[in-house]
């Protein structure tokens, strides 16, 4: 930059700035700034004109009057003018105002950008600069629509100075990052990759910025920056600090540069070519053992610097996760920074610690480390890093450590912060129930928990223990003995009395055989708690009440007493007065049977993913406790404990047992049930109210609908599989972003579907309808599935009625439960005979694996994370295809929500694309799943790019989403 002459000194700037400086209150510096104003308007519109150095002189005024907080209006076009000068210090001023008081809506923004054309153009380098900085400052849609294609040039341009390609470089990231549709792609972008080996440094530095933010959304295009990065990167580890003096910043070499290349590469898989690859472990290597060596430097600068250098390459070798020696050499060098005395370290080690843990590698390493951890739970003073040690003892907790961890946090979590306390009630929770090999821990834990911080512990925490209990039959006495201890307390938390009501309500009989916990002594210690809960722990208490009737028949006049007292019968809550009144009636008109029957057990709750889990997943952030326990190479046996149906074939049609009720619809009416009507539109009736199999006649009239007529059975010919099957593929695609609709319809025949899905577990309904005036005989559907297809998805059938009559429809129910990842789907052959002719129909049931998506919602920083995480090439699948359908956003959006995973807004830079996020739920893993669709309107193409932690899984997504488009 040119050196400032004497000249240059605006003395009338200082006296105008002393002046204001030595006002004594807020009006006198009104009143100078105002009559300075007027000075300043009165020369500008004088005749006399005024030369360069006046209107800058003017301009810095007016530029220090709005930097006190003062409106200007007047002054710009003089501003504009300065841009012309050729003396540096004016032009400078000129920039410096319009980059500060001019918005994008200015009608001078023209002249402006003509302006800044002229000094590109000028080719000095100083000019170039003062422009590209007010481009870059400035940052506006219109500076990006009217430069972004001359930037790059310049940029790339040979005979461009270094310090232009500087400018340039960061002026760029500064546009793509406000308009990154306004900056296009093009042959500069692989000119672009070739500066990581320029040999300024400070252009190195500026370019591996601005690859690093391209290469996120267009990884393909700067691949071939991998291996010069890696090139570059080994240089500088490699060199003596002496060798680059401008950039060695207190005896480390360029650690900028060094950073932000490591960034670079974290947005790439490991490298596949092994001289690269070698190069980058030796690069890593050689980083970790300097880290060993002694400091160079006492001074706080020299640590920082070298270990910001140290956690992005520690960052970079859990990103590839793929190198053991590394990984395990990375968690003991974060081991000693546990104890070290800096507290920002120790945050840093604890932080790096915890992704370390999910690393089937590294995981056994970090364990070492668990007494230490446990000390920074009980020692640390800084709250931010005893919550940094909560989440790695989460992270490294296995069966064989789960006991000890969950009694560390017990203990910690009595004079833990408020700020913390329900995220380690969900941590305990969870744990106790993954790892709980003796239910009896796990219930004494719970209970612990409660008494310990019964405020934070949530709705989900004692809902969950109920659930395990209710399906534990070992732990049922266990659970009724410990509660109605602990409720023996003088002072109970609520959390604990709902606990209690529910499980003696439920398993009280198992503890009334021993005189200290008879059914009375039962009955008054729950009720000794019942003026002190509030209103929804009373209605609960009053339900366990009208089941200690049926439970124990000698205290069901003390309970009616208690039910027929004014204080129930008159309660001003309408809940607790409507339940008083009902429960009374019932246990005085009902029989001993019936009571029996309506206030039995419980049944086994389904197995479902634990409410704890999900809703930690909502508080940390889904990818925060996803990855976690999905990259856990040890998995605990499931504790919900329900009876699972039994597998059955398949193709066989078979009657399931109760417990086959997989998703809690319900059960059908009774067989003399009224058949209901079916709408006179369709042959197809909503019957999700009524799930069981039954034969239901069509609406006088409805036969009129059907267009076919009623065939002579000489007029028949039956239909073989393989041509009803023809379309299949076809069909199933239909059926991938919506779960009703018509499945397959002929001449004779139609058969429709309703189906619902809830995580690994779904049902479908079938519906068959007669479409002629003749009986359907011996109608048999089956379900056929190959071998594979048996051992990830099993499928149970209720039979239907072998004889449909014209005109009417029976409906088949399937429970279906994901085992595992399939493709392929079941098929559904029926057999039957019409008029005496033999007809076989076989189609495709649309069971796909999308249907076992449960959406999953996170912040656009949780979302590029676990993006950068699954970067693995057998992680992502991507495909680029011809759009089918109109490219309509609302439609596209409709799909991919019907595709069942979350529609994130506002994650894509990009407003134009589609980003989604979901969990695959299967019963024996749950598989993280995101998506992003990239349309292209005017090449009428998409993109479309899936990572899941699971090969097979991203590429049947795949596949099947690339369908509907």
């Amino acid at each position: 930059m040119p050196a400032v002459s004497k000249g240059d000194g605006m003395r009338g700037l200082a006296v105008f700035i002393s002046d204001i400086r030595n006002c004594k209150s807020k009006e006198a510096e009104i009143k100078r700034i105002n009559k300075e104003l007027a000075n300043i308007r009165s020369k500008f519109k004088g005749d006399k004109a005024l030369d360069g150095y006046s209107k800058k002189k003017y301009v810095c005024k007016l530029l220090f009057i709005f930097l006190l907080g003062h409106d200007i209006d007047f002054g710009h076009m003089e501003a504009v003018n300065l841009l012309s000068s050729n003396r540096y210090t004016e032009k400078q001023i000129g920039y410096l105002f319009i980059s500060v008081l001019v918005n994008s809506n200015s009608e001078l923004i023209r002249l402006i950008n003509n302006a800044i054309k002229n000094d590109l153009a000028s080719r000095n380098p100083t000019f170039m600069g003062l422009a590209l900085h007010c481009i870059a400052n400035v940052g506006s849609r219109e500076m990006a629509e009217a430069f972004a294609g001359e930037i790059p040039k310049i940029l790339v341009a040979g005979d461009t100075m270094d310090s232009v390609k500087q400018s340039a470089a960061l002026c760029l990231l500064r546009l793509y990052r406000t308009s990154p549709d306004l900056v296009p792609m093009g042959d500069w972008t692989s000119r672009v990759v070739h500066l990581l080996n320029d040999q300024h440094l400070g252009v190195v530095t500026a370019a591996t910025s601005l690859i690093t933010t391209l290469a996120q959304k267009n990884p393909e295009e700067f691949k071939t920056s991998v291996s010069l990065a890696v090139s570059r990167l080994s240089r500088i580890v490699t060199s003596a600090s002496t060798d680059l003096q401008d950039y060695t910043y207190y005896f480390v070499p360029a650690p900028w540069l060094s950073v932000k290349l490591l960034r670079l590469l974290q947005c790439y898989p490991p490298p596949e070519d092994p001289a690269v690859r070698g190069r980058l472990t030796e690069c890593l290597e050689t980083i970790l053992n300097k880290a060993q060596e002694p400091p160079k430097s006492k001074k706080v600068q020299h640590s920082n610097a070298k270990n910001a250098v140290l956690f992005e390459a520690i960052s970079l070798i859990i990103h590839h996760d793929s190198e053991p020696n590394l990984l395990v050499r990375a968690c003991n060098q974060l081991g000693q920074f546990l104890q070290h005395r800096e507290t920002n370290l120790r945050y840093l080690a604890l932080e790096s610690m915890c992704t370390l843990a999910s690393s089937e590698f590294s995981h056994e390493a970090v364990k070492t480390h668990i007494e230490t951890v446990i000390n920074a739970l009980k020692t640390e003073r800084d709250v931010s890093v005893r919550q940094r040690a909560v989440d790695l003892l989460y992270a490294m907790c296995d069966r064989s450590n789960a006991q000890q961890i969950v009694a560390e946090m017990l203990n910690y979590l009595e004079t833990a912060d408020y700020s913390i306390r329900e995220e380690i009630v969900l941590k305990v929770a969870i744990l106790a129930e993954k790892y709980a090999v003796d239910y009896t821990w796990y219930v004494d834990t719970i209970l612990n928990l409660i008494r310990i911080a019964g405020d934070y512990v949530s709705e989900e925490v004692w809902y969950r223990v109920i659930q395990i209990v209710i399906n534990r039959d070992d732990v049922q006495g266990y659970a009724a003995k410990t509660v109605f201890e602990a409720l023996q307390a003088p002072a109970c938390h609520e959390n604990l009395v709902k606990v209690g009501g529910y499980i003696l309500g439920e398993f009280g009989n198992l503890i009334a055989g021993d005189p200290r916990s008879s059914p009375l002594i039962q009955f008054n210690l729950l009720h000794s708690k019942f003026h002190l809960c509030s209103v929804p722990t009373r209605a609960l208490l009053l339900s366990t009440y009208i089941k200690f009737v049926n439970l124990f028949p000698e205290i069901k006049t003390t309970i009616q007493d208690v039910l027929r007292s004014d204080s129930q019968l008159k309660n001003a809550d309408v809940e607790l007065q409507q339940r008083a009144v009902e429960y009374l009636r019932l246990s005085t008109i009902a029989s001993t049977d019936i009571l029996a029957t309506v206030l039995e057990e419980m049944p086994p709750f389904p197995e479902r993913e634990s409410s704890i889990l999900a809703k930690l997943k909502k508080k940390k952030g889904p990818s925060t406790v996803t990855d976690l326990e999905e990259t856990k190479k040890e998995r605990s046996a499931d504790m919900n404990g329900g009876t699972e149906p039994a597998p059955v074939n398949a193709s066989a049609v078979s009657t399931p047992s109760p417990s086959a009720d997989l998703l809690g619809l319900g059960t059908g009416p009774p067989p003399n049930a009224a058949p209901a009507p079916a709408s006179s539109g369709s042959l197809l009736v909503d019957v999700f109210s009524e799930p069981a199999s039954a034969v239901t006649q069509l609406a006088p009239g409805s036969q009129e609908n059907f267009a076919s007529p009623d065939l002579a059975s000489s007029e028949l010919v039956s239909e073989e599989p393989s041509e009803a099957a023809r379309g299949a593929d076809e069909l199933t695609h239909k059926f991938v972003c919506k779960n009703n609709g018509v499945l397959f319809e002929n001449q004779l025949l139609q058969i429709g579907l309703k189906s619902e899905f809830r995580q690994n577990l779904g049902r479908m309904f079938i519906f068959y309808g007669n479409k002629t005036s003749t009986q359907f005989l011996t109608f048999t559907p089956t379900l056929i599935c190959s071998d594979e297809l048996q051992s990830n998805l099993n499928l149970q059938t209720k039979p239907v009625d072998p004889t449909v009559d014209g005109g009417a429809q029976v409906q088949q129910v399937v429970n279906i439960e994901c085992i595992s990842d399939f493709t392929e789907a079941p098929v559904l052959n029926i057999q039957f005979r019409y008029g005496g002719t033999f007809q076989n129909v076989s189609v495709k049931l649309p069971i796909t694996l999308n249907k076992f998506f449960q959406p999953t919602e996170m912040a656009s920083q949780d979302f590029f994370q676990r993006w950068k995480q699954l970067s693995n090439p057998q992680q992502e699948v991507q495909n680029i295809f011809k759009a089918k359908h109109p490219m309509d956003p609302e439609i596209t959006k409709a799909k991919i929500i019907g595709f069942g995973s979350a529609l994130l807004e506002e994650v894509d830079p990009n407003p134009a694309n589609f980003v989604g996020a979901g969990i695959i739920h299967t019963r024996t893993a749950q598989i993280g799943c995101l998506l992003r669709l990239e349309p292209n309107l005017q090449a009428q193409m998409y993109r479309l790019t899936l990572r899941t932690s699971k090969e097979t899984v991203s590429q049947r997504l795949c596949e099947l989403l690339s369908e509907q488009f």
